[in-house]
């Protein structure tokens, strides 16, 4: 969806533009931001300067930067640190501020949780909580079924390739039988 990978098939549209032939740069100029899985910060730079970055993509200004520091303020106290030198918490804190100073519409994330701590996980799941109430849209990718029970508006489970199966949290924890098909678990 962010164009780095063209579909083999079907389209991707947002509020009717079709995504799919768009250069990856042009679809950030539309506020689609990714959480790549891995972080691919820019380490030899300090958190300031990778905030920076992110700030370039739409133009962002000042407010975008306090709001981005605001919800992360670990970054506001790490501002001069260079980025390789942060835990793997931290990077991925710093990797999902970046993406948010760009002042986007729809944040696109690839396993964010990997390799964290449970408490850095929940603070995250926190921080993609409040993006809703600033209307941004979250596809979150997460193998951790806790995350999927958290704070989503919608599931949906895939398999192959192809999404099998949709619905709100609250309905896939009451189906016993999908839970045990694609997750695995009883609840």
């Amino acid at each position: 969806m962010h164009g780095f990978v063209k579909p083999k098939s079907g389209s991707v549209k947002l509020d009717g533009q079709e995504l799919t032939a768009l250069r990856p740069h042009d679809i950030s100029k539309l506020g689609i931001a990714y959480v790549p899985q891995g972080r691919r910060l820019f380490t030899f730079c300090t958190v300031e300067e990778n905030l920076r970055i992110g700030l370039l993509v739409r133009k962002s200004g000042k407010e975008t930067l306090d709001w981005v520091l605001d919800l992360f303020p670990v970054a506001k106290e790490r501002l001069r640190q260079r980025a390789g030198t942060l835990s793997g918490g931290e990077q991925q804190m710093l990797t999902t501020a970046r993406a948010l100073c760009s002042n986007l519409r729809l944040l696109l994330m690839d396993e964010p949780g990997e390799g964290l701590m449970p408490s850095l996980v929940q603070r995250l799941l926190k921080t993609i909580s409040t993006l809703k109430d600033h209307q941004v849209g979250v596809l979150l990718v997460e193998q951790k079924i806790d995350a999927a029970f958290k704070g989503p508006d919608r599931v949906a489970l895939m398999e192959n390739g192809s999404i099998r199966y949709q619905s709100t949290p609250t309905e896939l924890t009451s189906n016993p039988e999908i839970l045990i098909k694609y997750v695995g678990i009883r609840r």
